[in-house]
């Protein structure tokens, strides 16, 4: 049994590592098709009310696609010129972060407190962190640069699911069941739904704070904070970053305080009444997976990968909820919180 068990695992963690290396492999025709299906989960509750309103299937799904080409064209137009602007300006940015940390360590040192200004900027560089939000952009501009692949494959995606009940009714007896599946799909329909509207409410509220601040580029800031509000408990923190680093450079310290301000309590709001009111407590993942996850989707599926960690992880809890066997799986990668508030009443 010993032997056998050791096999199982040595074979699991095979199939593991080749698995992960073929999406590896296939990342630029995995990640547009990983966006598709995340769309098309998104779009089928107004496609099942514009059905159930007696409008054709057919029609539904061309209703939703001008709705999601009007969509892209909107973020094409008042976003595109704001990364591409950034993206430019990025190195003009970066020479006055390093100038003001030269400022700020030269400060210091006539303070009394003497630093070693070479080995400080090498380990903290703020630059950086605005460095990897142009890198973000530019490779979530690569991805929609597929829009054509990414929109047709949506419309497909839907009108299988308007056809796939038909086809299980013409099964008969055979057709298999469909009562993990619904209650999976169920969930996580019901997941990104609610996470979109509530990341789209956070984005435009950020967008709304910076443009009032006046800070350069609060359509590109609020699409960031809509995208990284899919990863909870971190998301707000690498969102925040850039926009806070790009105020201190634009206006002062005054600001970038404002701006911070602005998205811890935009934040707060939305991921500690809003999203939980909707969702319900039980729907959450721990801190430590939100970590790793993002880690890991961000190594195997690139900088798009770190946007669709948490979801991807989500589907996976979702998907060993609807098992009795798997479902201490999804304890495990659940939220931490009713363990602590146990251990804390006891």
């Amino acid at each position: 049994m010993s032997t056998s068990r050791s096999q199982s695992f040595f074979i699991s963690t095979a199939c593991f590592v080749i698995i992960i290396a073929g999406m590896q492999a296939a990342t630029s025709l995995l990640v547009p098709f990983l966006l598709a299906a995340f769309l098309a989960i998104i779009c089928l509750p107004p496609m099942h009310w514009l059905i159930q309103h007696r409008i054709s299937p057919v029609l539904a799904v061309v209703l939703i696609t001008i709705g999601l080409l009007l969509a892209g064209a909107f973020v094409g137009a008042f976003v595109g010129a704001s990364v591409s602007d950034f993206s430019n300006n990025l190195p003009v940015y970066q020479e006055k972060l390093q100038g003001q940390m030269t400022t700020l360590v030269a400060w210091l040192d006539a303070h009394g407190m003497q630093l070693d200004t070479s080995h400080l900027m090498q380990n903290f560089d703020p630059g950086i962190a605005m460095s990897m939000a142009g890198k973000l952009l530019s490779g979530f501009g690569h991805v929609m640069a597929n829009t054509f692949l990414i929109i047709f494959t949506v419309i497909l995606l839907l009108l299988e699911g308007a056809a796939l009940p038909g086809k299980w009714k013409m099964m008969g007896e055979k057709a298999p069941s469909t009562e993990h599946f619904g209650k999976f799909i169920a969930s996580v329909n019901a997941y990104l739904t609610i996470k979109g509207w509530v990341s789209l409410a956070t984005g435009v509220l950020i967008a709304i704070w910076l443009a009032i601040l006046g800070v350069d580029y609060p359509l590109l800031w609020g699409l960031i904070a809509f995208l990284f509000h899919f990863v909870p408990n971190i998301g707000a923190l690498i969102a925040a970053v850039p926009a806070v680093l790009l105020a201190l450079v634009q206006i002062g310290p005054g600001t970038a305080l404002a701006v911070a301000a602005g998205y811890g309590v935009v934040n707060s709001v939305m991921g500690n009444m809003v999203e939980p009111k909707y969702m319900g407590e039980g729907v959450g993942l721990s801190t430590l997976v939100v970590f790793l996850s993002l880690v890991f989707w961000g190594w195997a599926l690139g900088p798009v990968g770190m946007l669709l960690s948490v979801p991807l992880t989500m589907i996976v809890k979702l998907a060993l909820e609807t098992s009795e066997d798997t479902r201490w799986l999804a304890i495990l990668l659940g939220p931490d919180r009713p363990a602590l508030e146990e251990h804390s009443a006891k």
